[in-house]
């Protein structure tokens, strides 16, 4: 692996975004900032949010996406500010994820989830967010884990299994981790450190930040504990994790919606329990050179022939 890609959207087009990196430093959009697949193209709602993007051991890349567009009514997407009625459902109030998959991060095939009706009882569900999958290498499927609430309930952390096509669910959606309080929380995400996975979400205790829960496994015997991992004083969401290449150092990205404009922050560990900060985007080490403003990233490492297949279909000017 020579290269990283992020992915990314933002609140203007509700679209996926990408940024190409040979270090995992500076980031450099492939499309000059413009969305590559437009979600009034691959979305129920005419938008998505909150791609996250995995490898899975077939060598495919895959995708998942929240199908939400928040601002659809003033788009003309829609009549009314939500799908359903907001007292009853709450805000946002989707019911689809959008799936696909790819072997050149070109071309994609693609699937609308409609996780209210995969399995009987989860007809009123009031959201389905932040979708993110993670390989079982025990049961050799995906695991598609993600936010969900029923009606206008709290949001809790559900995971379900694959099937082999990345089409359907194949395991009804059971909870995750439970949080002490009976509050909201949102966005996880799962990384595998040797024998134990370290999942880092968002808790609405206060200002939502960044907690981590452990376990040595994958979908149960999440451990809570109460430290807050960001720094920031503001709200952040959406917090995801990469290795850097070669380096037994990971780096945790997080959306700090709280300010104005928002960026992402960044803080980097070699064991998850201590954090050093390295700021914001351009605020620090990591640079951002053609884009503002992301929200909700991931990043995949890429090999030099995939990165360079990349940039050259957007015409990207890059070495690797």
């Amino acid at each position: 692996m020579k290269a990283y890609l992020m992915v990314y959207f933002k609140d203007a087009t509700h679209g996926l975004h990408m940024a190409l990196s040979p270090d995992g430093y500076s980031f450099t959009d492939v499309n000059s900032g413009n969305q590559v697949i437009a979600g009034d193209t691959i979305a129920l709602q005419r938008g998505i949010r909150d791609p996250h993007i995995t490898r899975g051991p077939d060598g495919m890349f895959y995708l998942a996406m929240t199908d939400l567009h928040i601002f659809a009514q003033k788009a003309g997407y829609r009549n009314t500010e939500w799908e359903r009625d907001g007292k009853r459902y709450g805000w946002g109030n989707n019911r689809s994820l959008v799936l696909m998959k790819s072997k050149d991060l070109i071309h994609w095939s693609r699937t609308i989830l409609r996780v209210d009706q995969a399995f009987p009882g989860l007809e009123e569900i009031g959201c389905a967010w932040a979708p993110q999958t993670i390989y079982d290498e025990n049961k050799k499927k995906l695991m598609l884990y993600f936010t969900m609430r029923f009606g206008n309930g709290n949001n809790k952390l559900y995971y379900t299994y694959m099937n082999d096509a990345f089409t359907a669910m194949e395991t009804a959606p059971q909870l995750l981790f439970q949080y002490p309080k009976d509050i909201t929380y949102i966005d996880a995400d799962i990384t595998k450190v040797r024998n134990r996975y370290h999942m880092f979400y968002v808790p609405h205790d206060g200002v939502p930040g960044i907690k981590q829960a452990v376990s040595d496994s994958m979908h149960i015997g999440y451990q809570y504990a109460p430290q807050w991992i960001d720094p920031e004083p503001q709200a952040s969401e959406a917090p995801t994790v990469f290795k850097r290449i070669g380096q037994d150092k990971w780096v945790l990205i997080y959306d700090i919606y709280g300010i104005n404009p928002h960026n992402f922050g960044f803080s980097e560990t070699t064991d998850f329990v201590n954090f050093t900060h390295i700021g914001h985007f351009n605020e620090g080490v990591m640079k951002t050179t053609n884009f503002s403003s992301p929200k909700h990233g991931a990043v995949v490492h890429l090999t030099r022939k995939e990165a360079k297949q990349l940039a050259k279909h957007w015409h990207l000017k890059m070495k690797f």
